[in-house]
């Protein structure tokens, strides 16, 4: 089975034209394939597919074998493989996700995808700003936004010496969020910059997570601590988040890779 190593900001998957390939267990595949020792190494796998109602279809999984709902990095990279690959050979597409459709605007160097920009939509406030919350015995304070997955927002004065390996499984797992959630913990830098580390459901601490930082940038909004417009530095670079406050609607901005191809004995 061919398969296709892409990564935005660090944050990679391992991607399968399924306009070519069939996946009959894509939740054991995610496991193997993701597996950095074992497999090819990646947070999950996602599946490019034909869609009814859109260009495409993106289908995800995590590296556990869940299936998840939403990854603004992993859509800008089906958007950059659909073009490249001459799937959907135009630069505004619109591709179909278990949270939806979403909408993609992307830019061509050389006649290969660079940057793509992704109508993530409506932000929904999911708890009162903030909500207290204990976690192993210690007091926080979360903002709960969906943006077609469950994020939960800390603002924190420090986060670069967070053993997230230690205390994610924690928040993850809190019995406030009985689907599990992504935990996101963020530090303000100035009114238009903010950093931002991830613990994923499903993944652990990824380099970086599209809904994520769209989730912190909204929050920091709502909390009156930054611009409508918000850098949002990660592990594995940057992300531009617009929150278009007259339309509702979240905007997210960032570069697309492809890393290598290869082919997979599937499991």
């Amino acid at each position: 089975m061919k398969f296709t190593k892409m990564q935005g900001i660090g944050n990679d998957y391992v991607y399968i034209n399924c306009f070519e390939e069939t996946v009959t267990d894509p939740s054991k595949l995610a496991i193997a394939i993701s597996d950095r020792h074992f497999g090819v190494g990646s947070d999950g796998l996602v599946l490019i597919k034909p869609s009814d109602m859109a260009d495409c279809r993106m289908q995800m999984f995590n590296a556990d074998g869940s299936e998840g709902a939403m990854c603004g990095n992993a859509i800008r990279c089906v958007g950059k493989y659909v073009y490249d690959h001459g799937i959907v050979p135009k630069t505004r597409i619109c591709v179909e996700t278990k949270s939806g459709l979403r909408s993609l605007d992307m830019e061509a160097e050389n006649g290969k995808i660079v940057r793509v920009t992704v109508d993530m939509g409506e932000p929904e406030i999911t708890s009162q700003v903030p909500e207290p919350i204990a976690v192993d015995g210690k007091e926080y304070e979360f903002t709960g936004i969906s943006v077609g997955n469950p994020h939960a927002v800390y603002f924190m004065d420090e986060i670069d010496s967070l053993d997230l390996e230690k205390i994610g499984p924690s928040f993850e797992n809190h019995p406030r969020f009985p689907d599990r959630v992504n935990t996101e913990f963020v530090r303000l830098i100035d009114r238009t910059h903010i950093q931002m580390r991830v613990w994923e459901r499903g993944s652990g601490e990824t380099w970086a997570c599209g809904t994520g930082a769209t989730a912190s940038a909204v929050a920091a909004i709502l909390r009156g601590y930054t611009e409508n417009q918000v850098e949002v530095q990660l592990k594995g670079g940057s992300l531009l988040i617009r929150w278009d406050r007259e339309s509702n609607r979240v905007f997210m901005t960032g570069p697309a890779v492809e890393v290598f191809t290869g082919d997979y004995e599937a499991v």
